[in-house]
């Protein structure tokens, strides 16, 4: 067993134990589903984080975390249906509405996805994620000049987002702006991103 993983195991056992000792406190059960989860732990985490649920129907974090949970696991109709019921809680939240459009764009229903995306920037106009999101939801819709307009946002939020720069150069390709997408994509190269190949010789051969 590993530093980190002993570690872990002793920080699992304390919160155990306050959950024991404050069973109906929903801050405990969903601190120790996090530990659970960073652990690899998943369905004890899942079971502590439907026990958060059991205390309060409307805790938006748990709900969120399940979601997120079975997107992982590929389970797309149980992770949508935990994001719908937090977004029903407090629709003013972003990220729900974001993880709903990674769920439409993964089931290939780019309109929806757009929709999605598009209540997350609204929320949260700040959250970088949501506009790159949208930026891709839209290069599979055909929408590639909303493409642009949505990735420059991400890029202008977070300049040091591989991401950003990657999904600015793919809608650029399909805009046909060639120079700027290359440049882009050289951005998002120098920042980390593994690029695609095919994408860089695609936007040479249009050079």
């Amino acid at each position: 067993m590993s530093a980190q993983q002993e570690d872990l195991t002793k920080i699992i056992e304390e919160l155990k134990q306050k959950c024991l000792e404050l069973p109906d406190n929903i801050v405990a059960h969903h601190h120790l589903a996090l530990v659970y989860r960073k652990a690899g732990r998943t369905a004890e985490a899942m079971q502590s984080l439907e026990r958060c649920l059991e205390i309060d129907p409307h805790a938006v974090e748990a709900l969120i975390n399940i979601g997120a949970m079975h997107f992982e696991q590929g389970e797309l109709d149980k992770s949508l249906a935990a994001n719908q019921a937090a977004v029903q809680v407090n629709p003013a939240l972003a990220l729900p509405h974001n993880n709903i459009g990674l769920i439409w764009q993964q089931k290939g229903d780019s309109e929806k996805a757009i929709a999605s995306y598009t209540l997350a920037t609204m929320n949260d106009p700040k959250m970088h994620m949501a506009w790159i999101n949208l930026a891709s939801a839209q290069v599979m819709a055909g929408n590639f000049a909303l493409a642009v307009k949505a990735a420059r946002e991400a890029v202008k939020l977070e300049p040091d987002a591989p991401m950003a720069h990657n999904n600015l150069a793919v809608a650029l390709y399909y805009n046909n702006d060639f120079k700027a997408a290359k440049k882009s994509l050289t951005k998002a190269k120098e920042l980390g991103y593994t690029v695609d190949q095919r994408l860089v010789e695609a936007i040479e051969n249009e050079l």
